[in-house]
This record gives C-alpha cells, sequence and structure tokens, in this order.
C-alpha cells in the first residue's frame, strides 16, 4: 500500500514544474528491512511501482562501517558497488538514485528531495544560510555545499546527528547549498504540509520574480537570423531549439530573456551553474556569442562562420560542447544531440534564470565552484543520469 502512496506523491511533485524538472529529485519510503528509491534517472511524473528499487537497509547501514578510499572517483566507485549490492534479489536491472543512502539515514517513512526554483533561489544565493536561519530558525538544517553521492551523505549524516543530539529529534527539512531541499514525514499528509509552508515563507520574502511575458523590442530581421544560427548549431551540435517565448514573429517577447541578452554583462547572473540538474541537462558553461558592433551599437547577430569560430574556441577552452547558447539581442538556444536534450537544455536553462532572480532577494546569485563543477562533470552516475533522461 505504501509503494503505490509512494508514486502517487512522487507523480503529483514530478508533474509540477515548479518543483522538480526532467530527472531531477527522488523520493523514497521504508520499513525497518526495506527502503524502496526511485531509479537513478527517472523522471518523478512517470514512475510507477516498479520505478523504484527495493534496497536492503542492513546493507545500507553497513557502508557506514566501511573505510573508502579518499579520492573521488575511487571512493564513489566503491560505495556504487557497495549500493549496488545492497539491492534485494530480482533488482539487479535497477539503478537507485545516488542519494539512497541519505535517504536511508532518515528516520522518515517518506522522503522527498525536490529542487523548486523558489527554494534555490534562496540555496543559491549569496546570503541564503543566514536568510534560511531567518525564515526558518530551528525548523530546518543548512548543509553547505557538497560534492553529491557519498561525501554528502555523509555531511548530512553528521549535521542530523548534532541536531537530533540538541533537539531530540531529527530534522524534517533539510536545505542543501546549490543544490535542493529533502523533506521528510511518516505521511503524505505531513510531507504536503511541510512543502506548502517552506515555498510560503520562502514566498514571502521575495522582491522580483521572473517576467517570461511582454512584448518588448522588434528584432530586425531576427527571423532569417535565428534560422540560420539553428542551422549552424543543428550542424555543430546535432539539433538545435530556439527558446519558444522569447521570439514570436522577429519580436523578442520575454522581458527576463531580452535583459539577458542585451550584452555580456547582463548575462553574468546565469552564466555558469547553479546545481548538478542544471549541469546535466543544460551544461555548466554557456556560451555567449556578442553581436557585430557598428561603432557603439549592435546591428546584427555574429554571422553562423563567426558562430562556428566561437563555438570551436569555447569547446578548446571547457573541454566542452556548450548545451545553451545565447545570442546577443535575439534570444537562448538549446544545442545537443536530439531534439529532446536540446529542449531539456531550454527547460532546465529556463529553471536556471527563474533561480538567479529570486536570487536577488537574498543577496544576489552564488554558482557552484569550479571544482564542483569539474567533478560533476566527470562523475559517472551524472552521465547515466543524462543517458537515461535523454
Amino acid at each position: 500500500m505504501s509503494l503505490e502512496t509512494l508514486t502517487e506523491i512522487s507523480r503529483f511533485y514530478g508533474k509540477n514544474p515548479e518543483f522538480v524538472l526532467a530527472g531531477g529529485g527522488n523520493t523514497s519510503w521504508k520499513n525497518e528491512e526495506t527502503l524502496y528509491v526511485k531509479s537513478s534517472g527517472m523522471s518523478l511524473a512517470d514512475v510507477s511501482p516498479d520505478s523504484f528499487v527495493k534496497m536492503n537497509r542492513k546493507a545500507l547501514a553497513r557502508i557506514w562501517e566501511k573505510q573508502y578510499p579518499p579520492s573521488g572517483d575511487e571512493r564513489e566507485s566503491a560505495v556504487l558497488a557497495d549500493m549496488m549490492a545492497a539491492r534485494e534479489s530480482g533488482e539487479e536491472k535497477k539503478r537507485p538514485s545516488v542519494e539512497a543512502l541519505l535517504h536511508d539515514l532518515l528516520p522518515f517513512a517518506f522522503v522527498v528531495h525536490l529542487h523548486p526554483a523558489l527554494v534555490n533561489g534562496l540555496t543559491c544565493s549569496r546570503q541564503g544560510e543566514t536568510a534560511m536561519k531567518e525564515i526558518f530558525g530551528n525548523d530546518a538544517i543548512w548543509i553547505p555545499s557538497t560534492n553529491p553521492g557519498y561525501i554528502l551523505s555523509k555531511t548530512v549524516k553528521t549535521a542530523t546527528d548534532a541536531y537530533s543530539a540538541v533537539n531530540g529529534k531529527a530534522p524534517a527539512i533539510i536545505f542543501l547549498q546549490n543544490h535542493g531541499v529533502f523533506v521528510g514525514g511518516n505521511s503524505v499528509k505531513g510531507i504536503n504540509a511541510q512543502y506548502s509552508e517552506i515555498m510560503h515563507r520562502i514566498d514571502a520574502r521575495i522582491k522580483r520574480r521572473p517576467d517570461f511575458s511582454g512584448e518588448t523590442q522588434q528584432a530586425s530581421n531576427a527571423g532569417g537570423k535565428a534560422g540560420e544560427i539553428m542551422q549552424a548549431l543543428t550542424e555543430l551540435a546535432g539539433s538545435a531549439v530556439f527558446l519558444h517565448d522569447s521570439f514570436q514573429g522577429g519580436e523578442i517577447t520575454s522581458l527576463v530573456i531580452t535583459r539577458l541578452v542585451k550584452d555580456r554583462s547582463s548575462f553574468a547572473p546565469v552564466s555558469s551553474a547553479f546545481t548538478p540538474d542544471h549541469i546535466v541537462y543544460a551544461g555548466s558553461d554557456p556560451l555567449f556569442v556578442e553581436a557585430i558592433t557598428n561603432g557603439e551599437t549592435p546591428r546584427t547577430p555574429r554571422t553562423p562562420r563567426t558562430l562556428r569560430d566561437t563555438w570551436k574556441n569555447h569547446v578548446q577552452k571547457t573541454g566542452l560542447k556548450p548545451k545553451i547558447v545565447a545570442v546577443q539581442g535575439m534570444g537562448i538556444f538549446g544545442a545537443a544531440q536530439t531534439e529532446k536534450a536540446a529542449c531539456l537544455a531550454l527547460e532546465l536553462f529556463r529553471d536556471a534564470i527563474k533561480v538567479s532572480v529570486y536570487t536577488e532577494s537574498f543577496g544576489g546569485p552564488l554558482f557552484m565552484t569550479r571544482e564542483q563543477i569539474d567533478f560533476i562533470n566527470n562523475w559517472e552516475v551524472e552521465r547515466f543520469r543524462s543517458q537515461v533522461s535523454v
């Protein structure tokens, strides 16, 4: 019965883009012997009871007793092997969420981990921790930015143990810097009440909201230029998609997009990665393409030939093909090997725009560090998650 309930609550949040996108987020239900946790990369919106991996909690508990290599790659590979070994018989074709350990250690029947843009406006901001304490007091704890996987689970375990020692109970709300939020409860009603309160409290502090509507400037000959750029990006990446609500009939109609593509300085608030999900689906290093200028005034976007040169230089510098290409004065393009992947890139970048705007209420944007970005870009677990989704 509880597995069906877990499926229902997973779909409820998974189908609401205000809470989670693509294959992000994860959910679980457990009893004393068994943990059921969402399969890695599976969209919460599409789960069924078969989408959850049945895991032996005693085997998971033994992971905490082991000593693992200090190296990130060696450690995570060893921990992953032990997590896979903790699957019950018959579950061998499923791969548990990388955060299964974290789900197991929280002493609640249900755990729902989501990445709402509104919440990440807090967790990805410069004053996020201070604001969290002002808003939630002792009702929640804050985990500093930490690489996902074993180290994150270990960090959360230390923090929750300390909280429990003082308060006599485990924290039901855990905010993860540059990541999202975990909520635990022993009923669906309890989970829903917690999330409702979280969203309400943060929303009350928001000073500006992302505006994706309203006509603005006329983009001269943008239709033809957009087509040329999409063709060039398709040759470079495999497929390309123009952000649908930023360009209609030759007009840039989204205020927030217009502001971002005004110039390189205006694009800075979304020029790097806020969370692992943004890296997995939208890439860590968006490409900004400047317009050809006539004196001080931008005239037309760069030609496809110049775009190809800019793309080549970007790939040489970063070692990665950009999934997001912003063209000055025009709009945002998603570029990937398939149309689905390009659309996902735009969807997650749109989410990053929301996060960036929300951070203004808490001191401004705070990106992941370069070291953390490189960890995600090179982590086998995230490559697997990306492949499952696209």
